[in-house]
């Protein structure tokens, strides 16, 4: 092994360059598909043996041309065999082959266009426009080809040294039906005839130097919309295209609208970009060079008929994939441990470019209530793992493709650029790019760049936030004139042990001492305790605009007084305030009375995206006390009082002009109200739901309340909504559409409705990749989580042969169908479940559902009776 700790490729031989050939395809029955990849190695030593990457592929033959000075020799391999666990190939040679740096190794081989969304795969989908004849298809749908390399499956399409550190050149040619679109990472070098009547061998330009997982080629009956960027790169503007199957590209006008905008201070060294809309995803988008994938929900957006919350997320998803092009293409980690300098950059300027086009939306305020507190939920589990996590098997790395990576990665970088300053962080960054584009590098190499642009030793002070596992919380003591602070790491579970909290933070206090002006004072912690003078007690905050990863314990008296300077904090101060009040409420450091107490006085709120986190706060409160009547019963009347009057204010009818975040404000309230019982919002909703269900007036649902309505259609309703909801999926057209029904129909009453809809969710009806959608959706349903357990136990076999394909899908469904219970005796039995069967690939989920449960049921058994006490006394019975 090239390195102690990791279980890589030997370091025999390096390859500088591949020449893919793929054809013979198979446009149908088998989808079987012929190759011959050329592979230019640079033999460091001598060896017997040639080990490289394969996975689900046969190998024919193998032969290694080696060029001396004079003369060259060919050395054909005499055995070829399979590694299937480490997903390798050796190819063994009766004689010894010496070190040459001008080796051409050549494989024959051939492959399947899977299913899986992993590999070369295909999709199904339903044509939008009369597709061309070559375009494959059976009864129901009709098919497109794509690539998904990320992490370890280009080894699933062709043989390759398949590690991010092995970088190489790349030229392909591809042979396929002359009425097809043939798409790769380049642009087309030249079109010849193919060997089989109807085809076109189509080939692309050599690629600059990349890892495997960026590779990316794509066939099918595509059509473009086509912009050029602003910003000249070698005094041209490059073409931006946006790709789709037939019928859809006026759908894909918004994310071109976006896509040429989106810079760096770093040319971006290919000739084009080119966006391409998949129809069966595992992720949400790949960021392969020039070449980008999405899936369709991720980039298309039809402006009559798609939810307004999707133009956001379109907006996002192009930002951050092309923020890869840059922060993962040019400069790649040097090994999986270190994926974070991938995502989680590629996440923060996803939010920083998409508050720069649209600074109305408040991104920052959408950042912290949605990515900061999904990270510190998972990062508040005894079981996390530090942002950079040892990975030994690059098989594992997909578990790692986490909120911790992505979300709590892009949170540390937001702190550390708050702390340094935008300009100076990005000058530093940039400098990092220059240095090591077209190569690997590593978090030190980062922080060497910044700490050299800021003067600072930003080593020293972020090594703690990226190497460790966890986050503090810091406790706030008051004392006239001053306070003190007292950091420790934070536990959901509230139970930290002093083996859990060996680890010194650095923590950017960003203490606000006037509540009318913006400006912070710069201090940090570096000890566990630490004592802060000449304080106003009339107003102080800490860690304004939520910047800093950590929560804030500040004594009851003063998060009351922070509340009554409501007006004066910034939405992300709010929301912050928010947060952290339920966590620790959760941890037993706070109390779910004072919780409520605090947010009760959220009612004359007006910003959405406070509301958001205050309602996801009661959403949470509300399922994990679900199980009881009195406390479920309760909250409801809590919800409900708290959200009527705005439900009531804000109205069904959406204004012309009105701008991004009213809008979804008003989608919130209706569906908050509605699931609280409102009798005239869910008399309202059932009214239109019927007339546009009927027929009768189409009109009745504006596109950005279907997800509302019917929800409560379905959870008031019966058979009838059922059908009717689950007839809209299999008729919809809207590009959401599907996605909105799912998320609708896991909202059943009923056992008898939950059973059926699992069973629908199972068949052919609904893509793999859209199942975990409605398991979320069954999850946070009280009524029907048990039951999707139990359905999950009884049909393993069936729901594990289905999914296992691609780990990714099989994970995540996982994680979203269990982590809603809070019951010990549920914990214990999905353990006992789990405990003998092979958990690769899922078992550090396993591990995170186990420490969420078993939170959520201590939680529950501890705040139970206080808080049936506290709404009792407050009327809410």
């Amino acid at each position: 092994m090239a390195a102690a700790d990791r279980d890589v490729l030997p370091d025999t031989l390096k390859p500088t360059n591949y020449n893919i050939s793929l054809y013979d395809l198979e446009l149908g029955g088998a989808f079987s598909y012929q190759g011959t990849v050329k592979i230019n190695v640079d033999i460091a030593k001598s060896t017997k043996t040639i080990v490289l990457n394969a996975h689900q592929l046969k190998l024919s033959k193998a032969e290694l041309l080696v060029v001396y000075s004079k003369t060259q020799q060919t050395y054909e391999a005499s055995n070829i065999s399979y590694d299937e666990k480490s997903q390798r190939v050796s190819l063994g040679f009766p004689q010894e082959l010496p070190p040459s740096s001008k080796a051409l190794l050549t494989i024959v081989f051939s492959g399947t266009v899977n299913n899986v969304m992993a590999g070369f795969y295909r999709s199904k989908y339903k044509p939008a426009a009369p597709p061309v004849p070559s375009v494959p298809k059976d009864d129901d749908f009709h098919y497109m080809l794509s690539t998904q390399f990320e992490s370890c499956d280009a080894r699933r399409a062709f043989p390759c040294f398949d590690e991010p550190n092995l970088k190489a050149t790349f030229d392909l040619d591809i042979e396929v039906p002359e009425d097809q679109v043939a798409l790769s990472n380049m642009p087309e070098k030249e079109t010849r005839k193919g060997k089989l009547p109807g085809r076109k061998v189509v080939s692309f330009e050599k690629t600059p130097i990349m890892s495997t997982y960026l590779l990316a080629w794509a066939i099918g009956d595509f059509e473009y919309v086509e912009d050029f960027t602003r910003r000249k790169y070698g005094g041209k503007s490059l073409p931006v295209r946006v790709y789709t199957t037939k019928g859809l590209k006026e759908q894909s006008r918004f994310a071109l609208e976006n896509a040429h905008q989106i810079i760096f201070g770093v040319d971006y060294p290919l000739p084009k970009v080119d966006l391409l809309a998949v129809h069966e995803f595992s992720h949400g988008a790949m960021e392969n060079w020039g070449l980008i994938t999405y899936r369709t929900t991720a980039v298309l957006f039809d402006e009559a008929n798609s939810d307004a919350k999707y133009r956001n997320r379109v907006a996002y998803v192009v930002a951050h994939e092309l923020a890869h092009q840059w922060f993962g293409n040019l400069v790649t980690m040097e090994w999986w441990s270190e994926l974070w300098l991938n995502e989680g950059f590629a996440t923060w300027v996803g939010w920083l470019a998409i508050d720069f086009l649209y600074p109305d939306w408040k991104v920052w305020g959408q950042f912290v209530t949605e990515s900061v507190q999904t990270a510190f939920q998972l990062d508040s589990l005894r079981g996390s793992h530090p942002i950079e996590v040892p990975v030994r098997d690059a098989l594992d790395i997909d578990q790692i493709f986490d909120h911790i990576s992505y979300l709590k990665g892009s949170s540390v970088i937001r702190m550390l650029s708050g702390h340094l300053g935008v300009k100076t962080f990005l000058s530093g960054v940039s400098d990092y790019l220059k240095a090591h584009a077209y190569g690997n590098a590593t978090t030190n190499d980062l922080w060497q760049a910044l700490s050299k642009a800021s003067g600072q030793d930003v080593t020293t002070f972020m090594d703690p936030w990226i190497r460790k596992i966890g986050f503090p919380v810091l406790t706030v003591a008051e004392e006239p004139g001053q306070i003190s602070v007292r950091q420790s790491r934070f536990l959901s579970t509230g139970d930290v042990k002093e083996d859990d909290d060996h680890t010194t933070w650095w923590i950017p206090l960003g203490l606000k001492t006037n509540p009318d002006v913006a400006e912070t004072a710069s201090v940090s912690v570096t000890t566990k305790e630490d004592t802060i003078r000449n304080i106003d007690e009339t107003f102080y905050k800490l860690n304004a605009n939520q910047n800093g990863f950590y929560r804030t314990n500040y004594p009851p008296a003063r998060l009351a007084k922070l509340g009554e300077f409501r007006s004066n904090l910034t939405i992300e101060d709010k929301i912050g305030l928010v947060g952290d009040a339920a966590a620790l409420a959760v941890a037993g450091d706070g109390t779910t009375p004072g919780l409520l107490a605090f947010i009760e006085a959220f009612k004359d709120e007006d910003n959405y995206l406070v509301w958001s986190q205050v309602i996801s706060s009661l959403v949470n409160l509300r399922s994990i006390f679900a199980q009881n009547e009195k406390v479920a019963a309760g909250l409801r009347q809590f919800s409900l009082k708290l959200v009527a009057p705005a439900a009531e204010k804000i109205g069904w009818e959406f204004k012309p002009q009105e701008d991004y975040l009213t809008g979804q404000m008003r989608s919130l309230f209706i569906a908050s109200a509605g699931s609280a019982g409102h009798p005239g919002i869910v008399t309202e909703a059932q009214r239109r739901f019927h007339l546009y269900d009927s027929g009768v007036d189409k009109t009745a649902i504006h596109p950005n309340l279907r997800a509302a309505i019917f929800r409560i259609a379905i959870a008031e309703g019966g058979q009838e909504e059922y059908n009717a909801v689950k007839r809209e999926y299999l008729s919809t057209t809207s590009v959401d559409g599907k996605e909105i029904c799912l998320q609708s129909l896991g909202r059943v009453p009923t056992k008898e409705l939950t059973v059926d809809f699992l069973d629908f969710l199972f068949s052919d009806e609904v893509a793999m990749q859209d199942i975990h959608s409605g398991a979320i959706a069954l999850a946070a349903n009280a009524k029907a989580r048990l039951i999707l357990w139990q359905y999950l136990k009884t049909n393993w076999s069936a729901v594990r042969a289905k999914l296992a394909g691609n780990s990714v899908v099989l994970d995540r469904f996982l994680k979203v169908s269990l982590i809603k219970f809070a019951d010990h005796d549920v914990e214990r039995d999905i353990a006992d479940f789990f405990r003998e069967k092979d958990n690769q690939g899922y078992e550090r989920t396993l591990g995170v559902i186990s420490d969420t449960v078993k939170g959520n049921a201590s939680y529950k058994e501890r705040d139970e009776k206080l808080i049936l006490e506290w709404l009792e006394a407050h009327g809410y019975q």
